[in-house]
C-alpha cells in the first residue's frame, strides 16, 4: 500500500516486565530493566522498522540477553521476512557498537551506522575542542509549529581509514550529560560512604567480600567510577576513595559529545547524523506499544501467550504509522497522539429514558461530529457516520445516573 522503503533498517531493543512470577516461561529472566523495574522478571523485545517507521520484523529474547548478542538472530529474521540485499544499511545504537557486531553486518555485505561507546570518545578530545571543521546541521521546524526550537547540532567528519567517524556536538545534550553524571556521582559517593562505614564497623571483614562489593559499585556506576580510585587496606582495615581530577575534567569537556561510525564513504557528516536520528522511529514505536493495555506490563505468563500478546501489539502499531503517513502524504504534519486527542470528543453515547409502565428505552447513537472531526475523517477516508441509532426496550426502572458516555 505504501511502497515501503527497504534500503535502511533501524534496529532497537526494549524490555517489558511481568506482573507475576512467570515460572513457566523460560524467557522470563531478570536483567537490565529499561522500565526501572529490576524487581521483576522481564523479556527483551527487538524491533526493526524502516525509515518511515513501519515495522519489518520483531523478536522476543530472554530477559537477561545483552543487546550485542541479539543482532545475528535479528538479521536472520529480517532476511527470512523481506530478504536482505547487498548495500542495505543497518542502523543500531551503541549497545551493538562492538567489532564482532559490525563484522557480522559487513560479512552479509551490508552497511552500518552506529553510535560508538562512550569510552571511545577520549582519544578524540582534541578534535572536539578544535571548533574548526564543525558544521551545523540545519533542522527545519515542523510546518504546523513554525516557532518550534530544534536543538543545535554540530558535526565534523574524520576519515582515517575504515570506518568513517562523525564527531557530534549538542548543546542541549551537554546539559543532560552533566545532570546525569552529577546524579550518578552523588549516588556512587553515597554508596561508597555506606561501604566505608560497614568496613569501619567490621561488617565486612573478609577482603574478598570487600573486593566483590567494590566491583559491584564499579559495575553499577561505570559512568563515574572510572575516574575514582577505590582501594582497601587490609592492615588498616580502611577503604579509601580518591578522585582523579584529570579524568573527571576530561569527562566534563566531553559532555554533549558523541561519535557515529559508518563504513559508508558516500555520505556527508550531515547525512550520517540524519540516518542515525531515524532510530527515533523505533523508539517512538516502543513508546506507543508500551502504553497502558498494550505491551507493558505483561500479565500473560506462558511463553506462547506472551509472544502472541507482543505480536498483537506490534501488529497494531502499523495502523498508527499508516494514519500518520496518509496525513503526511496530504501535507498534514501531525502525530497519532494529536489525531487521537482531536477525535476523543467524538463519542458514542447511550441515552437512558424511563417510560410509562416501568419500561426503559435505551438509545445507542453517535454524537454529531464537529468540524475538526470531519476534517480528519475526510483526510483519512473514514465515514463521518459511525453507526445508525439503535433502540432497545427493557423492563424495570433505571435511574437517570445510568446515562453515560463511552
Amino acid at each position: 500500500m505504501f511502497n515501503l522503503d527497504r534500503t535502511v533498517f533501524l534496529y532497537d531493543l526494549t524490555s517489558t516486565y511481568f506482573e507475576g512470577r512467570a515460572v513457566s516461561n523460560s524467557k522470563a529472566q531478570r536483567g537490565y530493566s529499561r522500565d526501572k523495574r529490576p524487581d521483576g522478571k522481564q523479556v527483551i523485545v527487538g524491533l526493526v522498522v524502516n525509515r518511515d517507521g513501519f515495522p519489518i520484523a520483531h523478536e522476543v529474547f530472554e530477559g537477561n540477553t545483552q543487546d550485542r548478542h541479539t543482532l545475528g538472530k535479528m538479521l536472520d529474521r529480517i532476511d527470512k521476512r523481506v530478504g536482505l540485499k547487498p548495500n542495505q544499511t543497518v542502523v543500531v545504537d551503541r549497545g551493538m557498537a562492538y567489532d564482532d557486531n559490525l563484522k557480522e553486518i559487513t560479512d552479509r555485505k551490508l552497511h552500518y551506522i552506529v553510535a560508538s561507546r562512550q569510552s571511545e570518545r577520549d582519544e578524540w578530545l582534541a578534535d572536539f575542542e578544535d571548533t574548526e571543521g564543525f558544521e551545523e546541521v540545519i533542522r527545519q521546524p515542523s510546518p504546523r509549529n513554525p516557532f518550534q526550537k530544534k536543538s543545535r547540532i554540530q558535526v565534523k567528519m574524520r576519515r582515517r581509514g575504515d570506518p568513517t567517524l562523525v564527531l557530534c556536538l549538542s548543546r542541549e545534550r551537554k546539559e543532560k550529560d552533566r545532570a546525569i553524571r552529577e546524579k550518578q556521582e552523588g549516588r556512587f559517593l553515597a554508596d561508597v560512604a555506606k561501604l566505608q562505614e560497614r568496613v569501619r564497623r567490621g561488617g565486612r571483614v573478609k577482603p574478598v567480600k570487600i573486593g566483590e562489593a567494590m566491583g559491584r559499585l564499579k559495575e553499577r556506576y561505570s559512568r563515574v567510577a572510572r575516574y575514582y580510585a577505590i582501594a582497601y587496606d587490609p592492615e588498616k582495615k580502611q577503604l579509601t576513595c580518591k578522585l582523579d581530577q584529570a579524568k573527571r575534567g576530561k569527562a566534563e569537556k566531553l559532555d554533549g559529545s558523541y561519535i557515529l561510525k559508518s563504513d559508508r564513504d558516500d555520505l556527508s557528516a550531515d547525512e550520517v547524523w540524519r540516518f542515525y536520528r531515524l532510530l527515533t522511529r523505533a523508539e517512538n514505536a516502543f513508546r506507543s506499544m508500551k502504553s497502558p493495555r498494550l505491551m507493558r506490563p505483561l500479565h500473560p505468563q506462558r511463553e506462547e501467550r506472551v509472544e502472541t500478546h507482543i505480536f498483537l501489539s506490534v501488529l497494531a502499531y502499523p495502523l498508527l504509522v499508516a494514519i500518520e503517513t496518509t496525513l503526511m502524504d496530504q501535507e498534514v504534519h501531525t502525530s497519532w497522539a494529536t489525531v487521537r486527542e482531536t477525535l476523543r470528543t467524538h463519542q458514542v453515547c447511550t441515552v437512558v429514558l424511563p417510560a410509562d409502565g416501568g419500561s426503559v428505552l435505551r438509545i445507542r447513537r453517535a454524537s454529531t461530529p464537529e468540524p475538526q472531526h470531519v476534517e480528519r475523517y475526510e483526510l483519512l477516508g473514514v465515514p463521518t457516520t459511525i453507526m445508525s441509532p439503535r433502540k432497545t426496550w427493557s423492563d424495570g426502572e433505571a435511574p437517570y445516573s445510568d446515562a453515560k458516555n463511552t
